[in-house]
């Protein structure tokens, strides 16, 4: 089929335009796929902090920690022991991951409301308590603005730092699981405020986003049946560092919990 003047035309209009834009070449010399997506920075910046850790192997392996776990937290009357006990576990690989020393928890020994974040950061293994970064520190201006100061104790769901602060997993979450419910059966909570999709997924053993349960409460209940109080999913304090307008959502979380308080109480 012959090409009429008209295409003739619109064709090399459009191959003056590609000229005047600087192209000068049909194709490259090496094909290129324009499907893949490189990580970004800060996933390279992972990688980059844990390619040369390697893990020590643990005393105890899978379900033979996870039975250490309960045994020593079991043996914790207060929680000052459940800290000690945390201290000498070994059965977690976290330990051996690069990070200085555990992380247990801060906050009064009877406190009305138990706070549970995913896992410790850089300031934390270095000062040994859990929320004391910048996201610990915005975590605090509004519990103090709820005016919950002194009536929260914090802890993680595991109490070593991930290397590279990467999420922890579901396996290292369950071998301190044991740590956790221990301390929720001495504090024995009037309510439980869960921060982020890490901590809530392991302790309400669940597969919801953390979208989905933002603000709905929920149940946390030991196996046993002992101990069970309200449990309140909310955003983790480091995703308002990055999206200042979440802060709304969180706070009426955190009023959320504050007017079950006073309502238990009357």
């Amino acid at each position: 089929m012959n090409a009429q003047p008209h295409d003739i035309a619109a064709m090399e209009s459009l191959l003056a335009f590609w000229r005047d834009a600087g192209v000068d070449a049909c194709y490259g010399e090496a094909p290129v796929d324009h499907t893949h997506v490189a990580p970004p920075p800060a996933v390279k910046a992972v990688q980059r902090a844990t390619a040369s850790v390697v893990a020590r192997p643990t005393a105890l392996d899978g379900g033979a920690a996870i039975d250490e776990a309960r045994r020593m937290a079991a043996g914790a009357s207060t929680l000052q022991d459940l800290a000690a006990a945390v201290a000498a576990f070994e059965g977690c690989a976290l330990r051996g991951l690069g990070a200085t020393q555990s992380v247990f928890g801060r906050g009064d020994p009877n406190a009305m409301i138990m706070v549970v974040g995913e896992s410790p950061g850089a300031d934390e293994d270095r000062q040994g308590q859990p929320f004391v970064g910048k996201a610990g520190k915005l975590l605090d201006r509004m519990l103090d603005a709820a005016g919950l100061t002194g009536k929260v104790f914090i802890t993680n769901t595991v109490f070593w730092r991930p290397p590279g602060n990467r999420t922890p997993s579901p396996q290292e979450q369950a071998v301190c699981a044991p740590f956790v419910e221990r301390a929720f059966a001495l504090l024995k909570p009037r309510a439980v405020l869960l921060l982020g999709a890490a901590a809530a997924k392991s302790v309400l053993q669940t597969d919801e986003g953390i979208m989905k349960m933002r603000g709905e409460w929920r149940e946390w209940r030991l196996a046993e049946g002992a101990v069970q109080a309200p449990a309140l999913p909310t955003l983790h304090p480091a995703f308002l560092l990055r999206q200042p307008q979440a802060k709304r959502q969180v706070w009426a979380d955190i009023l959320t919990v504050a007017s079950r308080l006073e309502t238990d109480s009357v």
